[in-house]
């Protein structure tokens, strides 16, 4: 497989000190790889910087070649790169469905769209349920669910997942990651996971990388990272 994103040299800060420091790794297409560590590790930080959200002082990104640093946003969008940050993200006041169909709104048109939201609820059977539930009516199990259905929909080549477990029960969780993982095996989706639970993500991830005060202490397949006990006491806490 080929490396859909390289990550080179990166260091990026926010007024003071580095958050973080000369990070480099890749990531190939098709991947599953969990970003892990504790908080402060500068996993959030990571994604807004690959995602166009703040700019690196030094380094780059690479996606499929090309390197983003002149690359705004929403045509890093356009180029197959979603995110889904922690906390959610829904319009509240939207919909379901229409929060669904914003997200397919510079993808799809017509019949092609109708395609496309039937296919996210199939993913996620409760959002069938409650297609015509405004955003702020909804679980967080719900609302987790719709904010990634809603990255989802438009086709992404790369998804940056931020936090997804935060506040859910052990059992939305498992059901949403599991979706997460038959999706990338299904089409070949590559996906970055920042989390916290550690065991959950590398569940069902390829590899792990393990922040800590943003440098890379770890980078090994996930069976190896979850048997490695010292490195879990130190890094990630259990």
């Amino acid at each position: 497989m080929s490396d859909l994103l390289e990550i080179d040299r990166l260091v990026v800060g926010y007024g003071g000190a580095p958050v973080l420091h000369e990070l480099s790794f890749s990531i190939p297409s098709g991947a599953v790889v969990g970003l892990l560590g504790a908080n402060g590790a500068g996993k959030t930080t990571l994604m807004r910087a690959i995602a166009g959200l703040v700019a690196p002082r030094s380094g780059s990104v690479v996606f499929d070649g090309d390197v983003l640093d002149d690359v705004a946003v929403e045509d890093r969008a356009r180029r197959g790169l979603a995110q889904v940050p922690e906390g959610r993200s829904v319009v509240a006041e939207l919909t379901v469905d229409e929060n669904l169909r914003l997200g397919a709104l510079w993808r799809f048109r017509g019949a092609e769209r109708e395609r496309a939201i039937d296919e996210i609820y199939e993913l996620f059977e409760p959002l069938a349920r409650r297609r015509s539930s405004a955003g702020h009516q909804l679980s967080g199990g719900e609302r987790q669910m719709l904010a990634l259905g809603r990255a989802l929909i438009a086709r992404p080549r790369l998804l940056l997942l931020d936090e997804p477990s935060l506040g859910l029960a052990p059992l939305v969780v498992a059901s949403i990651l599991e979706v997460l993982r038959d999706t990338a095996d299904r089409t070949g989706l590559t996906v970055l996971l920042a989390e916290q639970n550690v065991t959950s993500a590398l569940s069902i991830a390829d590899r792990g990388i393990v922040l800590g005060l943003g440098e890379i202490v770890a980078d090994a397949p996930a069976d190896t990272l979850a048997a490695d006990s010292a490195l879990r006491h130190a890094y990630l806490g259990f």
